[in-house]
């Protein structure tokens, strides 16, 4: 019988994690972007499409760009644009490296923990091929989770050879590898707490806390301020969801039954979507049975995972490491609209996978006549969980297929309805699109995109008035949105109700003075007013934007006069 040395053995494993991992995304580089964020990130933004630059480089520590702070994010993009240019292809593939980078890490990590090769490489094994890995994976735009989760798991290996060997250059090299976490995003806040679980496992260091919190403050303090960075920034950016809409008793109910959905789709992850939304923005709200379910489950878990915390460590840590790493995103504090998302089980799922993992590995420890058929079982499960993902990626492949799923999966999805209204607005067919925008309205009626998207194709099919009323319910609820404004006077100017029309310019502009679209038009309403002075200092204005636009409408407005 043919033995491998373990040195050989760990290098086969390795590359054999890795390879999996690619073979499961490989049909993702031939996907484009979406426009699901794909634009503020890459293919619209400026900054990014400059590459890399020291401008860029100051931009990327500067901007707050997307209601986010992570400046070795977009150095990534950018670095990405210099090397690829707008091509897709290489994007997608610079994720997936990543993520099969992070499948190796785990591997590394809790062999280096435990020194149990076989479990570390099936719980690697595990994550790496998961279905709900996914959206991290397959979505340019979440590049911020696979470089975050590299940073995160190289300092949890380099903070296990400083408690092992007690080397100051591996606590310096972890302090150093936690900032450029962090730098790519605030997700790896909780790594203080982790490095606190794992003294009670593997580490086993537990007979006094208070020099185990001592050597970590750098960690704290680090932590502390990424949090408050990420919420100064995520506020002012409008990003933080209000108190009116999703009150504190809806976000805990919801923060219980998303952690209940993650732990239901680790064990059988079908219907994935690019977004569930949030039950406040549902008539119907929260669902109670689901509530009650996982109420009683993350209870009966928990009452488990502390009997045995003596006799099976792992249970404990997985756990709390699960239970914790999702504080962040589970909603408490609402970013977005959605209930829960695939992305932010990227690193939390880890808990369940080395608990789950350790506990049949005891088991079939006690019958080692089981272990073909566990080790039969290993594989199958991998890959069935190769095939979810390869299908599951086949979603990102375009815009229509991303949203077309999402509304299969989650037929209130009223992002999904919009967006997809976008695409059919896009390509000319109106019918479509109002349908779906109407749709998305009517979901939730307090989306102001959706009615500021139908009144654009009312406005197209020459429904003016119906226009009119759609805009004017998108301002009532977002009293900022200067295309809102402009369109609602373009709706006016059309039914030659010109002072009417000529107020909503004016107001556009109170909001932004050098609004182009409404320097236009304001001039051209004056024009058919008569008020040729007005007009004129209407055209002056827009020739200090745009010189250009400025003198074409000069040539309207002989025509309106």
């Amino acid at each position: 019988m043919l033995t491998l040395a373990p040195r050989t053995l760990v290098r086969l494993l390795q590359v054999a994690l890795g390879l999996a991992v690619c073979l499961a995304y490989a049909q993702v580089g031939s996907f484009g972007f979406v426009d699901l964020d794909d634009s503020a990130y890459v293919y619209e933004n400026p900054s990014v499409l400059g590459g890399l630059s020291f401008e860029g480089v100051q931009w990327a520590f500067t901007a707050t760009h997307s209601a986010n702070w992570h400046p070795l994010t977009w150095l990534s993009h950018m670095l990405d644009v210099t090397l690829f240019g707008v091509d897709p292809t290489g994007h997608h593939w610079v994720n997936v490296g990543l993520h099969a980078a992070n499948t190796v890490l785990v591997f590394v990590l809790l062999r280096e923990l435990t020194a149990a090769t076989w479990k570390s490489a099936w719980v690697a094994g595990l994550f790496g091929l998961h279905p709900l890995r996914v959206e991290s994976v397959a979505w340019v735009s979440e590049r911020k989770d696979v470089l975050c989760a590299f940073f995160f798991l190289a300092t949890l290996v380099a903070w296990t050879r400083f408690v092992r060997t007690r080397r100051i250059e591996w606590r310096f090299a972890a302090v150093g590898l936690f900032v450029l976490a962090l730098l790519a995003k605030p997700m790896a806040v909780t790594l203080p707490a982790v490095l606190l679980v794992l003294d009670v496992w593997p580490f086993a260091r537990t007979e006094r806390w208070k020099p185990l919190v001592v050597e970590k403050l750098p960690f704290f303090v680090l932590a502390f301020l990424s949090s408050y960075v990420t919420w100064a920034v995520q506020a002012a950016g409008g990003a933080t969801g209000e108190i009116a809409v999703y009150r504190l008793a809806e976000r805990a109910a919801n923060a219980v039954s998303a952690y209940g959905v993650y732990l239901a789709q680790t064990f059988w992850p079908v219907d994935l979507c690019a977004f569930y939304p949030h039950p406040a923005t549902l008539a119907e709200g929260v669902d109670v049975r689901a509530f009650a379910l996982a109420a009683v489950v993350i209870v009966a878990l928990g009452f488990v995972a502390w009997r045995e915390r003596a006799r099976r460590p792992w249970v404990f840590v997985g756990a709390l490491w699960f239970l914790g790493m999702l504080v962040p995103v589970i909603g408490l504090v609402q970013v977005g609209s959605q209930a829960h998302a695939d992305r932010y089980t990227y690193l939390p799922q880890l808990g369940v996978l080395f608990a789950l993992v350790w506990s049949l590995g005891e088991f079939v420890e006690r019958r080692r006549e089981l272990v073909p058929l566990v080790g039969a079982l290993a594989v199958c499960a991998l890959f069935a969980l190769g095939f979810g993902t390869w299908r599951q990626s086949a979603v990102w492949r375009s815009n229509d297929a991303l949203y077309g799923h999402a509304i299969e999966v989650e037929s209130r999805s009223w992002l999904a309805w919009n967006n997809l209204g976008n695409q059919h607005l896009g390509r000319g067919e109106l019918d479509d699109a109002q349908r779906c925008f109407e749709t998305a309205a009517k979901l939730w009626p307090r989306y102001h995109e959706a009615f500021y998207n139908l009144g654009l194709v009312r406005l197209q099919k020459l429904d003016r008035e119906g226009a009119i009323d759609a805009f004017r319910r998108a301002l009532e609820l977002d009293g900022d949105n200067l295309d809102a404004w402009n369109n609602l006077g373009v709706a006016y100017l059309n039914l030659r109700r010109f002072e009417e029309a000529r107020a909503q310019f004016e107001h556009a502009l109170s909001l932004d003075s050098k609004h182009a679209d409404s320097l236009h038009n304001l001039a051209l309403t004056h024009a058919f007013l008569g008020d040729r002075a007005s007009c004129e200092a209407a055209v002056r204005r827009l020739a200090e934007v745009d010189a250009a636009r400025a003198a074409a409408v000069r040539s309207e407005v002989g025509l309106a006069r």
